[in-house]
């Protein structure tokens, strides 16, 4: 079983920067699959950002494309986004998501609050 834990969330100003990180326990990610999802409120999921097994794939959603970055680290068995930025229609609930062939695993959440 695998636990993955978001931080970095957190009130900001448009046009600041936020780094989240997912923390994995119980079992190595490093062949996993991993992304990032959002979910503000009165709206679905959304996909924002994905990365394979070895960091050498990455794809992101239109409105991250530019602004964001996702890394990992498998030695420390950590995921991270880099916001840059920031838009007040970033504010959500910032989901970080993996598996080996699908997005089995999930995390609770990390708000992201973007004041204008």
């Amino acid at each position: 079983q695998v636990q993955l834990v978001e931080s970095g969330g957190g009130l900001v100003q448009a046009g600041d920067s936020l780094r989240l990180s997912c923390t994995a326990s119980g079992r190595t990610i490093s062949s996993f699959v991993m992304g990032w999802f959002r979910q503000a409120p009165g709206k679905e999921r959304e996909f924002v950002a994905t990365i394979n097994w070895n960091g050498a794939d990455t794809a992101y959603a239109d409105f991250a494309e530019g602004r964001f970055t996702i890394s990992r680290d498998n030695l420390k068995n950590t995921v991270a986004l880099q916001m840059n930025s920031l838009k007040p229609e970033d504010t959500a609930l910032y989901y970080c998501a993996g598996g080996r062939q699908d997005y089995h695993y999930w995390g609770q959440g990390t708000q992201v609050t973007v004041s204008s």
